[in-house]
């Protein structure tokens, strides 16, 4: 697997984790059975996405780009599918995520 296909396999791991997160929401608990299952199947091909990034990129720098990516892209569906503004501190907390997840792409293996 080439490093382009990693980073397209990671890129499917954070819609699938967002994905998973928005349902986990609709959930409600897990009370709604729908959103339930969904939920349990998007963030178990989450997982199986991840292993196959971590074939060719370090574990570290996978899950913490992952973890950052679906941390800006579920703040993202919050505010439009749920109307959750983030105030300023929480703007300026998601930008340092934004560049820590450059970072360690970028300049984390020089």
């Amino acid at each position: 697997m080439s490093l382009v296909t990693s980073y397209l396999f990671l890129g499917i791991a954070v819609f699938l984790g967002v994905t998973s997160n928005s349902f986990a929401k609709s959930a409600e608990g897990f009370t709604l059975i729908f959103p339930s299952i969904i939920t349990a199947i998007t963030i178990v091909l989450c997982m199986y996405a991840l292993s196959l990034v971590m074939k060719n990129i370090p574990m570290g720098i996978t899950y913490a780009s992952f973890a950052g990516l679906t941390i800006i892209a579920t703040v993202i569906v919050g505010v439009i599918k749920y109307n959750q503004v983030p105030n300023l501190y929480s703007m300026i907390g998601l930008a340092l995520i934004i560049i820590g997840v450059l970072m360690v792409n970028l300049l984390g293996n020089k």
